[in-house]
């Protein structure tokens, strides 16, 4: 996908590859017009650099980030965390690669239909941060 790949996106670290192939959900977090976050759960893939999630044209993560492109996305684990930052864009087409990878993955076609909005836009994510890369900090417990 080097014809699509989003400038500027860090590469993912080598030791959540295989997280980013193989977790089933992300939580993506935009920012509502009034600031506060707008948090759920989305599929997912990681290609090229960058993560691909289908939406709704008219869902509110659509709408939030044609306001504000500023996203975090964060892998359901709380033991060994990948919440990564970074700016998305809204694409109305979907490249072959990207169908042909949520299918392999979901047995699933992102373009088709959900709810009551029939159009669907593809959310790229070019990463800016990595933060909390899979590994959780050590705590001690407080004794007090």
């Amino acid at each position: 996908m080097n014809d699509h790949r989003n400038p500027g996106s860090l590469p993912a670290p080598e030791h959540i590859r295989d997280r980013l192939a193989e977790d089933r959900n992300v939580w993506l977090c935009t920012s509502r017009a009034d600031g506060s976050p707008h948090v759920v759960p989305v599929w997912f893939v990681h290609l090229g650099e960058r993560w691909c999630i289908g939406a709704s044209t008219r869902s509110v993560k659509v709408r939030n980030v044609l306001r504000d492109p500023r996203v975090s996305l964060a892998l359901e684990d709380g033991d060994a965390p990948v919440v990564a930052q970074g700016r998305a864009r809204v694409r109305e087409d979907f490249p072959e690669e990207v169908i042909a990878a949520f299918r392999g993955r979901y047995d699933w076609d992102p373009r088709t239909p959900y709810g009551p909005d029939p159009q669907r836009s593809l959310l790229e994510v070019a990463v800016t941060r990595w933060l909390m890369a899979g590994s959780a900090p050590e705590t001690t417990p407080n004794p007090g």
